[in-house]
């Protein structure tokens, strides 16, 4: 009975999870500079920052922040902030030295509870997520069907996500491709760092429509 409603919901998220946004570019970042482990459980933890975004639009929450530019705007800085911090960071990245280059290639420095927060950080407080589901969960689902399966459909959301953001970080983590990054090294970083507070600031003036 709630198939075509199904499919209609995962083919929306297919288009929209295929769109570079935040939590692309912070997959690619961690993969490249910390290897295939910090990228999965950076792309984990966006997967499960969309159980953010489940919970208050199940709640009704998310029709309250549609009717309030406050607390709309609350979220959008935040996340803009959190975007321009780490953007700035690696703005700064300055040139590696080959041998502590390698080394890094051979070995990630980056703890799994530390990629994991920041996926989920980003994905968590992504206005772009926002808007999306306050328009999946108002308009695309029917406000009729059983929260129940409005919860299967969030389940299954999270669960993709992770698994696309998954294969971005085995693509992007592979040994060729990390070895022709780090040889630009810190124009890389900076690259992704002013991709990173670009997001930053066309989320700061994302308009409530």
């Amino acid at each position: 009975m709630y198939w075509t409603e199904f499919l209609t919901v995962a083919l929306i998220h297919l288009l929209a999870v295929a769109s570079p946004g935040p939590d692309f570019a912070i997959v690619v970042r961690e993969s490249v500079a910390h290897g295939r482990r910090a990228g999965t459980w950076t792309a984990l933890g966006v997967g499960t920052g969309i159980f953010v975004h489940v919970a208050y639009s199940l709640l009704g929450i998310g029709l309250i922040v549609s009717q309030s530019i406050m607390l709309f705007n609350a979220l959008k800085w935040a996340a803009a902030a959190y975007l321009l911090y780490i953007g700035i960071k690696a703005l700064r990245a300055k040139p590696a030295d080959p041998v502590a280059a390698e080394a890094a290639l051979m070995a990630g420095e980056r703890s799994p509870r530390g990629a994991f927060v920041t996926g989920f950080v980003t994905n968590g407080l992504n206005p772009k997520a926002t808007l999306f589901f306050l328009s999946l969960f108002t308009v695309v689902i029917n406000p009729h069907t059983p929260l129940a399966i409005q919860a299967g459909y969030g389940v299954y959301l999270a669960f993709a996500t992770a698994a696309w953001f998954s294969l971005v970080a085995m693509l992007f983590s592979q040994r060729r491709v990390r070895a022709g990054f780090a040889r630009m090294g810190h124009w890389f970083d900076r690259l992704m760092g002013a991709v990173l507070v670009g997001l930053g600031i066309k989320l700061a003036f994302t308009e409530l429509k």
